[in-house]
């Protein structure tokens, strides 16, 4: 069924009246985006970042590196000596079970890092897969080290990116086991494109999803042919339209009422910290 003007449109100006409200610190880029514009987007959301701490971040990376769609970012029982940023792409937090099963516990979008935790953990009781073709460049432990020494500003954002993390955690777990199915994906789409809203990875109302039905499937605790229904009924209810891995919300308010999403557990207020 073709996707109206009129709908979009108004499920634009529902979206722009709630993101006012929320008070997302999301800027305009230039064509040609800058190598950590993401990182600074996604850390910039919550506090305004100096050009000294963007140069202190940008000095902490030491190396870049793609990886294929499927391929390991980082391995579970490893003991990472640097911190993994996706520049662009997406990945996921994953456990796998002794009888092979695999439940993703989060999805990681551009200018997130993977494995910030491990600064402190050391070791990595999951591991990070890519969920799409991945660039991402890898900051060095000793450099963060001096980042917190030096930069206590920087290195509260660094800290709250991880207590968000968290937060993402804890709305996962309530969704996965007291909301409906129907519920968990429509919160799953709201909270996938104020992400990437924040970091300029949309289009409209529109976002890229490059997972497989198996794949998402996964995320819910779904088998592939509930995952279909699941996807079938908010079609039916008309408030997103899915395609060739790409979504566009039709009608916004309605799809936060399916998924009682409340961004708060975000942190998208910008504040000082």
């Amino acid at each position: 069924m073709p996707i109206s003007g009129e709908r979009l449109r108004a499920a634009e100006a529902a979206f722009a009246s709630d993101r006012i409200r929320w008070r997302s610190a999301a800027k305009a880029l230039s064509p040609e985006i800058a190598v950590l514009e993401s990182l600074y987007l996604n850390l910039g959301q919550h506090d305004a970042l100096s050009d000294a701490e963007k140069a202190l971040l940008a000095g902490a990376m030491t190396f870049e590196r793609h990886f294929a769609t499927g391929q390991d970012i980082v391995a579970s029982g490893s003991r990472p000596t640097y911190s993994t940023l996706i520049l662009d792409g997406l990945a996921a937090r994953y456990k796998v079970l002794e009888n092979g099963g695999r439940q993703f516990t989060s999805l990681q979008v551009s200018g997130d890092f993977v494995d910030l935790h491990a600064f402190l953990l050391k070791t990595m009781d999951h591991g990070i897969v890519a969920l799409s073709p991945c660039h991402v460049m890898f900051a060095d432990h000793s450099r963060l080290r001096t980042i917190t020494e030096q930069a206590p500003h920087l290195t509260r954002l660094l800290w709250l990116d991880t207590l968000v993390d968290g937060a993402i955690h804890r709305e996962w777990i309530v969704a996965m086991g007291r909301r409906s199915k129907t519920s968990h994906l429509a919160h799953l789409v709201c909270e996938l494109f104020v992400r990437l809203q924040v970091v300029q990875r949309t289009n409209g109302m529109s976002f890229h999803l490059p997972l497989s039905q198996a794949e998402l499937a996964d995320v819910l605790g779904l088998s592939v042919v509930h995952m279909n229904r699941v996807i079938g009924a908010l079609r039916k209810v008309g408030v997103v339209s899915w395609a060739n891995h790409t979504v566009t919300i039709l009608d916004w308010h309605r799809l936060q009422e399916i998924a009682e999403f409340d961004p708060t557990y975000l942190s998208m207020m910008r504040e000082p910290r």
